[in-house]
């Protein structure tokens, strides 16, 4: 359960920068249940009513459980933050985020890098815990293994956060230095979830639903997190759905899945470019990413090209193994309204079977290790519960 809602199958849909908005979790949560998480939003941002910040707290009319996470460094000000979700009532479910390992955020001491400070780790869940005790909003936790192989934390910040109160915590089995590079460690997970009463959830390199059944299997955990494993692939979670069911009835675990024609794959494109301009156009969604317009350009761009150009960066990830030429992935990539949008798909050779070849291989971002930035003399003394100064910078990622 998640306070008064059940978590069936257990499966959770991570926050991703730029992804899980509003029309991605519709999306997603077409295919199967679970609980589908907004875009990580910083605690001072919300508190102080940033127009962007409360665009990206919108939930669709039928999301339920509406389940927010938080990324903050303060614990008074990550207090007055959860406070703030209890009095407007505008979440279901809070989600501690410890685990943005990109330097802007690690270098200010936050994310993946927080909690090796134990007692500061600490301070802010129970102040978030705390503030949503009164209307049982329940508090989860998710985190890396630490900030390199020198420094791993997940053990001692789980127990922490269980005493803090925390209702789950989620391991993304790597650690900060890795970011998306290598294997995921699943044997941290099932170490975890020997360390803990509280319900271990993992997360690293689930990209089909046999290898979240197989999680659970060797590791013991309570249920997966799922990232990029989803981009272009929103029918994963029918597979993870139809796995759980089985396995919970008693099936022999046999996953077999969703394997969708190229025509299929359109109509879900097409839907998806659909359900972004409607929130666009209806929510008022704050520009994507990197779109640095002059206001009155900006007033200029209808719903329809801001939600085209949104999702562009999916195309790659649904065209993914099948053949389709350079010049078509370009022009699709270029989309401005959804006219040229359906155009572009029907000029494809929609009968293609899905490209077996790709299940199982990763997607999205993928990364070689690297040096984790740190405020300085941050390793020198992990009992110092000193709120870093200007730490609460305005990113987000997990």
């Amino acid at each position: 359960m998640l306070g008064r809602y059940p978590v069936d199958p257990p499966v959770v849909l991570a926050p991703m920068a730029g992804i899980t908005n509003v029309a991605y979790r519709r999306l997603c949560a077409e295919q199967g249940a679970g609980v589908y998480t907004c875009e990580m939003v910083m605690t001072r941002a919300l508190i102080e009513r940033n127009p962007k910040t409360t665009r990206m707290i919108a939930f669709g009319e039928t999301e339920r459980p509406r389940s927010l996470q938080l990324y903050g460094v303060d614990p008074v000000t990550v207090r007055k933050a959860v406070e703030m979700i209890v009095a407007e009532d505008l979440a279901d479910h809070v989600d501690m985020n410890f685990g943005c390992s990109v330097p802007k955020v690690t270098r200010k001491g936050g994310g993946s890098a927080l909690p090796y400070k134990r007692r500061l780790f600490g301070q802010i869940v129970s102040a978030a815990v705390e503030a949503a005790a009164p209307s049982g909003i329940p508090v989860t936790v998710k985190m890396r293994k630490g900030i390199d192989d020198d420094h791993l934390t997940f053990v001692e910040a789980g127990l922490r956060a269980q005493d803090a109160g925390a209702t789950w915590v989620a391991l993304h089995a790597r650690t900060a230095a890795q970011r998306y590079s290598g294997a995921a460690d699943w044997e941290s997970i099932a170490a975890l979830k020997q360390a803990l009463d509280i319900p271990v959830l993992g997360n690293g390199d689930i990209w089909e639903a046999s290898d979240a059944l197989r999680m659970v299997d060797e590791t013991g955990c309570d249920g997966v997190v799922v990232g990029r494993g989803c981009l272009g692939r929103p029918w994963l979670f029918r597979d993870l759905e139809s796995a759980f069911t089985a396995r919970r009835d008693g099936g022999s675990g046999e996953v077999r899945p969703v394997l969708p024609t190229l025509r299929e794959v359109a109509a879900m494109m097409a839907r998806h470019a659909a359900l972004l301009v409607d929130w666009y156009a209806g929510a008022g969604a704050p520009v994507p990413e990197g779109r640095t317009l002059r206001p009155e350009r900006r007033r200029n761009i209808s719903a329809e090209e801001h939600g085209c150009a949104d999702f562009r960066k999916h195309v790659a990830w649904y065209l993914k193994g099948f053949s389709v030429g350079g010049e078509q992935r370009r022009a699709l990539a270029m989309v401005s309204s959804l006219a040229e949008l359906e155009d572009g798909l029907a000029r494809l050779d929609l009968d293609q079977r899905f490209p077996t070849g790709i299940l199982g291989q990763p997607r999205g971002r993928t990364n070689t290790p690297a040096k984790v930035h740190l405020p300085d003399g941050w390793l020198a003394d992990p009992d110092d519960d000193t709120v870093p100064a200007a730490a609460e910078v305005e990113h987000s990622g997990g």
